[in-house]
């Protein structure tokens, strides 16, 4: 019986992917095989030796401890495009939001609630003057960031007549494909900056991100820009950000990520992190997250891991054995000759790397006991074995 810790509230169409058969699901359990969580803050003492495997229902994996669990053999998955569709239809309504006076319109109408009946369509024709916009047709959007979810919002607003720049220095062939042709590329974030109506980020927060919206491109930006931020709140630096919208660099801001120093900025919208938060994304998160877990959990492959390679070989016969490894030459080869010592016979293997990080599969012909895994754990560079 194979055991999964969950952490908050996990949507029951993907706990349903879990056989109780073969699977104990609880938020109680003190050695699970697996973690399965969304938004909890995940430390490293939370993470007990049992732990194979940590999938985090959504695209961010700031939560999870990344580099300690790499160390410690245990693979990070997340759920990209999942909340794909959620996030793109957030971010048409903040492009709506940021050019059509709506928000703003709405609270003149509240405040219109004592006016007498007969009064009311005058107040309204007065004052909705204040809150005309502009249309996004023929206003150019640049998309930063081209995965499942840039790839999307730009596709979608090619289908509105909007022009699209994306940038993306580290675009997927595999996000390349979801790609419209008609989507322009920007060899630089400021050729981007300085030529769009409105500029959306979808990249996430890594050490090359943080703070990569500062006050340098944003001096460079297109007068008037309307800023979309539905990634993560540090990407943008908050006080160049204010210092734009102060002098007009800048002329709105949408962000899924609040901040105390914008909240009583009128040229501010800020939303409590909805981007995945409808019923399906939650939903698909769930499933996928699952589905990663039970596969990597019953046969040792692995889709869409931050910090291990990808990697999936078919089960035919034999037993089948994992192993992890420091991305350095004879690793695989001093393994294959311990088999081979130990009269083991290699039915298949698969072997991939990524980064400083060596993943294998191994199909034998013998049952792998104790001293077998004992022996490979041992092989110099092996820092994770598994019996699968």
């Amino acid at each position: 019986m194979r055991k999964i810790r969950t952490y908050n509230q996990i949507a029951s169409r993907g706990l349903d992917r879990f056989s109780r058969d073969s699977y104990e699901v609880s938020s109680e359990i003190s050695q699970p095989d697996a973690i399965l969580l969304r938004s909890h803050k995940l430390s490293i003492d939370e993470i007990p030796q049992s732990v194979n495997a940590i999938a985090r229902a959504g695209a961010g994996v700031n939560n999870i401890p990344i580099d300690e669990c790499t160390r410690e053999g245990v693979v990070v998955f997340n759920t990209p495009g999942a909340n794909a569709n959620a996030v793109k239809e957030l971010v048409l309504a903040g492009l709506l939001l940021s050019s059509r006076g709506i928000a703003e319109g709405m609270q003149y109408v509240k405040g219109l609630a004592d006016t007498a009946p007969e009064q009311l369509n005058k107040e309204v024709e007065k004052g909705k003057k204040a809150y005309s916009g502009v249309e996004l047709t023929g206003k150019v959007l640049g998309v930063v960031g081209l995965g499942a979810i840039g790839a999307n919002v730009a596709n979608m607003a090619l289908e509105l007549g909007m022009e699209v720049i994306g940038f993306d220095p580290a675009i997927s062939v595999e996000a390349a494909w979801r790609l419209s042709s008609d989507v322009q590329r920007a060899e630089n974030l400021a050729s981007l900056l300085s030529r769009c109506d409105y500029v959306t980020l979808h990249v996430p927060a890594i050490d090359a991100t943080r703070g990569m919206i500062n006050s340098e491109a944003l001096a460079g930006a297109k007068a008037g820009l309307k800023l979309l931020n539905f990634a993560r709140g540090e990407i943008v630096d908050t006080d160049a950000l204010v210092v734009a919208l102060e002098n007009g660099q800048v002329g709105r801001y949408v962000s899924d990520f609040p901040s105390q120093l914008l909240m009583a900025n009128d040229k501010v919208m800020q939303l409590p992190h909805l981007g995945a938060s409808t019923v399906e994304a939650e939903e698909n998160c769930a499933v996928m997250g699952a589905n990663q877990l039970i596969d990597f959990l019953e046969n040792g492959n692995i889709k869409n891991s931050v910090n291990f390679p990808q990697i999936r070989m078919e089960r035919t016969k034999g037993y089948r054995v994992t192993f992890a490894n420091d991305n350095v030459p004879k690793v695989l080869s001093n393994v294959l000759a311990l088999l081979a010592d130990m009269n083991i016979n290699v039915i298949d293997l698969l072997n991939k790397s990524r980064n400083d990080v060596a993943y294998t599969i191994l199909d034998i012909e013998q049952a792998p006991d104790n001293e077998l895994l004992a022996a490979i754990a041992n092989v110099e560079h092996v820092f994770h074995v598994r019996a699968v």
